[in-house]
């Protein structure tokens, strides 16, 4: 319901919440599609018309584009479209993460597939999530996400309890997963981030798990079923992750990813400096 940031997702989803100029979902699909993934299903629910519509033609836009000669622009726009083969299905009720994965399951299949939220960007070319699927390739298990936080934050968050230390490429084997520990029961301060490698047995743990507080499917119940039953790996996220779906990492993904601008780091970066000496911060 993106409740965080009304009254600006009152009309619109917060994945189309801008983020310097473009919405924070076509980032999530951008880091699949530099990951070598090409097939990309989006679950998506009421209100959410718009991610369809962003990522479809708009012929009358580009055809305005073409004639007013806004080639650069009209790239950009159709460069959206172009990205991968994208499909979307409803989550017809909002039942939690893990049902909303399990809804991926008729075009998933029996394959392996990659989880992406689009709560949270990882802006890194794709290096975190091609390192989940390295690891999957050479493990043959599902590989979670994992950011080092710090102590008092571990609360808010699933934490790895891991087997042993990651090796040189970020991986570690996983002994569990616990759901917001209290600090000072929480194994390690390696937090769980939106990302995630799955073999098809998570859809059979999705089925014998049961709805927790809010009737919800919680995926973190399916992953600890199905580490019981097979091996499950963990990857250090090290760097370019934002929590898009809280208004600070917010704020901080649009100026910091803007600094990386060519076109608009050096005009950005002049005038923060102006301002911090304005009000006496520098």
């Amino acid at each position: 319901m993106g409740t965080r940031f009304l009254p600006a997702t009152k009309s619109s989803p917060k994945e189309m919440l801008p983020v310097v100029d473009k919405p924070a979902i076509q980032y999530i699909v951008e880091e699949a599609v530099r990951a070598g993934l090409t097939d990309i299903l989006i679950i998506t629910g009421r209100s959410k018309r718009a991610v369809e519509d962003h990522f479809d033609r708009n012929i009358e836009l580009e055809h305005l584009l073409e004639e007013k000669g806004k080639h650069d622009v009209l790239a950009q726009v159709q460069a959206a479209s172009d990205l991968a083969d994208i499909h979307y299905v409803r989550q017809r009720d909002p039942l939690g993460l893990g049902h909303a994965v399990s809804v991926a399951r008729s075009h998933v299949g029996n394959e392996p597939f990659a989880v992406l939220l689009a709560d949270d960007l990882v802006i890194d070319d794709g290096a975190l999530l091609s390192a989940m699927l390295e690891t999957y390739d050479r493990e043959g298990s599902s590989v979670v996400a994992f950011e080092e936080v710090e102590a008092d934050e571990i609360s808010l968050y699933g934490c790895a309890d891991p087997k042993d230390a990651p090796d040189a490429r970020g991986a570690f084997a996983l002994r569990g997963i616990i759901e917001k520990p209290p600090r000072a029961e929480a194994p390690s301060n390696l937090a769980v981030v939106g990302r995630y490698v799955f073999t098809p047995e998570i859809f059979d743990a999705l089925d014998r798990i049961t709805p927790g507080a809010g009737g919800e499917l919680q995926l973190t119940d399916a992953i600890a079923l199905l580490l019981n039953e097979q091996p499950i790996f963990g990857q250090i996220c090290r760097t370019g992750r934002y929590d898009v779906g809280q208004k600070l990492d917010f704020l901080r993904a649009n100026i910091e990813i803007a600094l990386d601008r060519d076109d608009l780091g050096p005009d950005l970066a002049a005038f923060l400096q102006e301002l911090m000496k304005r009000r006496g911060l520098a």
